[in-house]
């Protein structure tokens, strides 16, 4: 991914400096799963240890360097999508913060734990990012790459512009009025467009600054393979329960986000008016 030298965002938040202890606690941890906006299900089984460590107040080259990395993504996400809200959905595009932060976190949804892995809070219009997720995913996950790490932080902005449009509010209204069975469909469905926008911007990305390199698109289809509801939890000793998946089979991710991709259209993008995800 072509990225050095690039203009970064001027709304990233970095708390990382600021020391974390490990571990938000039962109850934090069912505020963060009732929120229903994050990136992946629960990775805890894989990267239970990062709830467990202590936060550093000191920042390494490779943090610095991650950070730079979220900066310049954020930024491409502000300029693809400022004219393509307006375009294709005469909508104005108000520009999402970016938390970085160690450990645990407090947001308007909450407190968080970094083994939940990123998410947007749509009560403070944030996206909220531990770098080390980025490093797991190659480490634990098979899914490494900078454009694997783009990927992630466009689907949380994914979560932002559903924010913008309505979706969020009208899922969270509907979900308090279905079984768990259909408001765990609405979740895959909200989830899958997320990934569809994400290729939207990968898409517009690429025409307006020259983005990809070779093998960036099969970097960001591993990262959405690596993601499914299946293989987590496969990977965490279960056998995978579709109806118990809030975010979508393998097979799901990478479908929607290559649709993305491909179409570079928020019509095509409609996840719950689909008949089969």
């Amino acid at each position: 991914m072509k990225w050095r030298g690039r203009r970064g965002s001027s709304n990233v938040e970095d708390r990382r400096g600021m020391g974390a202890a490990g571990g938000v606690g039962i109850v934090g941890t069912l505020v963060v799963l009732a929120v229903g906006y994050f990136f992946g299900v629960d990775v805890s089984p894989i990267v239970r240890e990062l709830d467990q460590q202590g936060g550093s107040t000191e920042l390494s080259q490779r943090d610095e360097e991650w950070g730079q990395f979220v900066s310049v993504v954020l930024a491409d996400t502000e300029e693809v999508w400022d004219p393509l809200l307006r375009e294709q959905a005469g909508l104005v595009y108000r520009d999402p913060t970016l938390v970085l932060f160690r450990g645990t976190v407090q947001s308007a949804c909450g407190g968080a734990s970094a083994a939940m892995g990123p998410f947007y809070c749509p009560g403070d219009q944030r996206v909220y990012l531990d770098t080390d997720f980025f490093d797991m995913m190659a480490d634990r996950m098979g899914a490494g790459g900078d454009f694997a790490a783009a990927y992630v932080i466009a689907h949380e902005v994914g979560h932002h512009v559903q924010n913008l449009t309505g979706v969020l509010g009208a899922v969270h209204d509907q979900r308090g009025r279905i079984a768990e069975v259909e408001a765990n469909r609405l979740s895959v469905a909200t989830e899958l467009q997320a990934d569809c926008y994400a290729g939207i911007w990968a898409r517009h990305a690429q025409e307006r600054f020259g983005t990809l390199d070779v093998g960036d698109l099969e970097e960001a289809m591993r990262a959405a393979e690596a993601v499914g509801d299946d293989v987590i939890q496969a990977s965490a000793g279960q056998t995978p329960m579709p109806d118990s998946f809030t975010h979508g089979s393998a097979a799901q991710r990478q479908e929607w986000l290559e649709r993305g991709f491909r179409s570079g259209d928020l019509a095509q993008c409609d996840t719950f008016s689909a008949q089969e995800l």
